[in-house]
C-alpha cells in the first residue's frame, strides 16, 4: 500500500524578466519591479507539476504552496490552488524584506519546521530574477535533509524512497534517495498543467488577511468557507530570529551597480569561403576566445 505524502512546493512571485521593456531598469541599474508584471516563477511551475503527479500516484497525499513576499504574493498560492494544490502558506513581514539567499532559505526552513512532518520539499532550480540556484540546497542544509538537484522527473515513489531522473553535464542520470528530501527541478522537466476551471471558481475569492480591505465585497464568504482564508505567517509566527531574516540576516551587500554597454571597436565582414572561416577560427583560438 502506498504511503500518503505531505509535499511542500517552494514557489516565488517574480518580475517577468522575459519581457523587458524600456522602463524595466531604473537609473541606478536595478530591476524596476513595478514596471514588470509579476508571474509564477517558471521552474517552480515545473516543480508543482511533479508534486501534483506524486499526489495523483499516492492517494491521500497533500500538496501545499509555500511562498515568501508582500501580501500580493498570495496570488502564487491561488495559482497553485487552481492547478490542484490543497493549501498554501504566505510568509509576509517587513522583517523578511531585503533577504538574500541565506536569509530566504532560513525563513523557508523555519516555516517548513512549523508545517511539520513533511516528506518532500520541492521547488524550481532557480528564480528568473536571481539565477543563483542556492535557496533549495540551503534549505536542505538547514533542515538536515537529503537533496537532489536538477531533477527532470520523479520516476517512482516506493518503500520510502524516490527514484529521480536528473540532468547532468552531457546527459542524464537516475538516482535513488530516501525521504524526507528536498528536490530542485530543472526547466527541462514537464510543464505544469493548466488551471482547472472548477478550481478557479472554488478558490478565486481566496485571500490572505493582509490583502483584505474593510469595503471588500464577499466578506460573509470568509466566515462560511474557511478554506478561502489563506494561511499568513510573520517572523514571530514561525518562531524566527529577526537577526537572521531580511537585511539583518543577509551577508550579501551590493557595493555598487554599473550599467555596462558593450561596444564594438571594429568589425569584419566575412564571406562564406573556407579561407575566411579558417582565418576567423584561427584568430579566435589565438585570442583565447574559444578552445
Amino acid at each position: 500500500m502506498k504511503k500518503a505524502l505531505k509535499i511542500v512546493v517552494l514557489a516565488k512571485q517574480v518580475p517577468d524578466t522575459r519581457n523587458v521593456g524600456k522602463d524595466a531598469i531604473t537609473p541606478e541599474g536595478t530591476v524596476n519591479r513595478a514596471a514588470l508584471p509579476a508571474i509564477f516563477n517558471p521552474e517552480d511551475l515545473n516543480a508543482l507539476e511533479q508534486a501534483l503527479r506524486l499526489k495523483e500516484q499516492n492517494p491521500g497525499s497533500t500538496v501545499g504552496i509555500l511562498t515568501m513576499g508582500p501580501p500580493r504574493a498570495a496570488e502564487i498560492i491561488r495559482q497553485g490552488l487552481y492547478r490542484g494544490a490543497d493549501t498554501g502558506w504566505l510568509l509576509t513581514d517587513r522583517l523578511f524584506a531585503g533577504a538574500d539567499t541565506l536569509a530566504t532559505s532560513y525563513a523557508l526552513a523555519t516555516a517548513i519546521k512549523k508545517i511539520g512532518d513533511v516528506d518532500i520539499v520541492i521547488g524550481g532550480r532557480q528564480a528568473i530574477d536571481g539565477d543563483t540556484a542556492q535557496v533549495g540546497p540551503q534549505v536542505a542544509q538547514k533542515l538536515g535533509l537529503n537533496q537532489v538537484t536538477y531533477a527532470e522527473e520523479i520516476l517512482k515513489c516506493e518503500d520510502g524512497k524516490l527514484t529521480i531522473r536528473r540532468q547532468i553535464d552531457g546527459g542524464v542520470e537516475t538516482v535513488e534517495a530516501p525521504m524526507p528530501i528536498v528536490i530542485t527541478v530543472n526547466g527541462s522537466a514537464a510543464p505544469c498543467r493548466p488551471q482547472n476551471a472548477k478550481l478557479v471558481m472554488k478558490y478565486k475569492r481566496a485571500t490572505a488577511p493582509l490583502e483584505r480591505t474593510p469595503d471588500m465585497p464577499y466578506q460573509e464568504l470568509y466566515e462560511e468557507r474557511p478554506y478561502l482564508t489563506l494561511t499568513q505567517w510573520s517572523v514571530a509566527d514561525v518562531d524566527g530570529d529577526p537577526q537572521q531574516c531580511g537585511l539583518s540576516g543577509s551577508p550579501t551587500k551590493v557595493k555598487a551597480v554599473q550599467n555596462i554597454v558593450f561596444q564594438a571597436k571594429e568589425s569584419k565582414t566575412l564571406t562564406g569561403s573556407d579561407a575566411d572561416i579558417e582565418g576567423m577560427i584561427k584568430e579566435l583560438l589565438d585570442e583565447k576566445i574559444i578552445g
